[in-house]
């Protein structure tokens, strides 16, 4: 089987529009130390950034859920 091309994840949103966010090849492990680090790193980009917080469609909110970030940290 041939790996996936392009990025890791494509969401459609309920209007219709393409959200596709993550590296391509990126490995996800929600619950590690590598969890953690980037929960805490996209916890300060929502604070930089409070209109991609406020969107639930936006490419940081989508990785996060995809993470299992709650706060700076991520649960397993």
């Amino acid at each position: 089987m041939k790996p996936a091309t392009g990025k890791a994840r494509v969401k459609r949103t309920a209007s219709g529009r393409k959200v596709s966010y993550g590296a391509a090849g990126a490995d996800v492990r929600p619950g590690t130390t590598k969890g953690d680090a980037y929960c805490a790193r996209s916890y300060g980009q929502m604070k930089d950034h409070p209109e991609a917080a406020a969107d639930p469609d936006s490419p940081l909110r989508l990785s996060r859920k995809r993470w299992r970030c709650s706060g700076k940290k991520s649960r397993r």
